[in-house]
């Protein structure tokens, strides 16, 4: 089978398994008395970000093939997410947050360094093939939000999104790719001599990354825009139906089918993926960034001003401009690693850039989100919280802005249009 085929189907699995739940979840937590602990179960993927990826980074370079250990990976993280499940189908409403987010806890543990290792995987075996990663990985990766959008959809239209079942539909998911991941090309692993240091025979030379002041401020963003990346996939769901208190909107297509609606976002991600590899050479990674950044702005402040009634189409329009805020940061950046790194680092240098994204990012992101959730809104009231809510997006979109606006400030990037950013 062609390798980009291959590739396609593995990006495809990636993200299915991901979608499945990131977006409806927080409606499951509020339909079982755990609304104000949403912000503490997206946190977790942004905890354990801040080791795993590392960890699974260091032993794909060293010691296990990265196709191996990501076909592992998901295996143990369909296993935990199968017995989140079968808890909460046990015990309905009365379901312990302790137990429950253990066993999740402990998928997403599995789970997040597997993004960093599926791309390890696609990079190594595009060059096997003498293919380049910047103009063919982002077609490749866009079946990869394809399949976020299918499960998205199929736990809607399966009635799941505000229930246990969407634990065992990322469960099934997650089993199908485990077995697949154990058929793609055979990763190489660097194997350590005895003249090397500690540092390179535990894989950590990418920690040095930081000695540069140009990567060191490239992380260091990617961190605090990574603050934004888990708000909308842990509110978004629970803010739209929270209108369902308000009659005229409580019949809306919004409201009736929110993980449809939000799917929007990952559509229009489907599509601006194929743009980076233009934007990137034309105007580099600190341009890329920076309108990634302000896409941000946007996205947050449509969503607190919209309604599912006639102002759905500012979430619409919230929708569209999320594609270019996630692609145009998430993906350039794993690009501009990818391109700036030797490649016998590049497992734990993309490890590297998911830990400051997905975990220190995502971490104080998602509980910063929740406090500033837990001030404005009531989950106890019986009174419709709509105005609550914007305001709390409000504050995401200024704390976007005021990135924005350091980023601008602060980060150099001498720009060739055909290098790609590099000086």
């Amino acid at each position: 089978m062609n390798i980009k085929i291959r590739l396609v189907i593995m990006n495809f699995l990636q993200f299915a398994v991901w979608g499945s739940y990131l977006t409806s979840m927080g409606s499951y937590l509020v339909e079982i008395g755990q609304a104000s602990h949403i912000g503490m179960y997206y946190a977790m993927q942004g905890i354990v970000s801040l080791f795993m990826p590392a960890v699974m980074g260091i032993i794909a370079d060293r010691w296990i093939p990265a196709q191996r250990l990501l076909g592992l990976s998901h295996f143990l993280a369909a296993l935990f997410m199968g017995m989140a499940g079968y808890y909460g189908m046990r015990h309905g409403a009365d379901a312990e947050f302790s137990v429950l987010f253990t066993f999740y806890a402990l998928s997403v543990a599995f789970y997040m360094p597997t993004l960093a290792l599926a791309n390890s995987v696609a990079y190594t075996s595009l060059d096997k093939a003498g293919l380049d990663t910047v103009s063919h990985f982002p077609p490749i990766r866009t079946f990869g939000t394809i399949g976020f959008i299918c499960s998205m959809w199929a736990v809607d239209l399966l009635g799941l999104q505000d229930n246990y079942g969407q634990f065992f539909a990322c469960a099934l998911i997650g089993l199908v790719y485990a077995f697949y991941a154990l058929t793609l090309p055979s990763c190489p692993v660097s194997k350590g001599g005895n003249g090397k240091s500690l540092a390179e025979a535990m894989g950590l030379r990418a920690f040095t990354l930081f000695r540069h002041k140009r990567m060191a401020v490239f992380f260091i963003f990617s961190m605090l825009l990574g603050v934004s990346l888990q708000i909308t996939n842990g509110f978004a769901n629970p803010y739209i139906s929270s209108f369902g208190s308000i009659p005229e909107y409580a019949e809306t297509f919004g409201v009736q089918h929110a993980n449809i609606l939000i799917s929007l976002s990952q559509i229009s991600e489907t599509l601006c993926i194929l743009l980076i590899p233009f934007f990137l050479k034309r105007f580099g990674i600190k341009y890329v960034m920076l309108i990634a950044m302000v896409a941000w702005v946007l996205r947050f402040g449509l969503f607190g001003a919209g309604d599912p009634g006639n102002g759905v189409w500012m979430f619409i329009l919230s929708m569209i401009v999320y594609g270019v805020a996630f692609d145009f940061f998430n993906i350039s950046g794993s690009l501009f690693v990818d391109k700036e790194t030797d490649i016998s680092i590049r497992s734990s240098a993309q490890g590297l850039f998911v830990i400051m994204t997905n975990g220190f990012g995502a971490t104080v992101g998602t509980l910063g989100a929740q406090a500033v959730v837990n001030h404005f809104v009531d989950f106890n009231s019986s009174l419709p919280q709509v105005e609550a809510w914007k305001s709390a997006w409000y504050v995401f979109a200024a704390y976007a802005l005021v990135v924005a606006v350091l980023f601008v400030l602060i980060f150099r990037d001498k720009h060739r249009p055909s290098a790609m950013g590099n000086d």
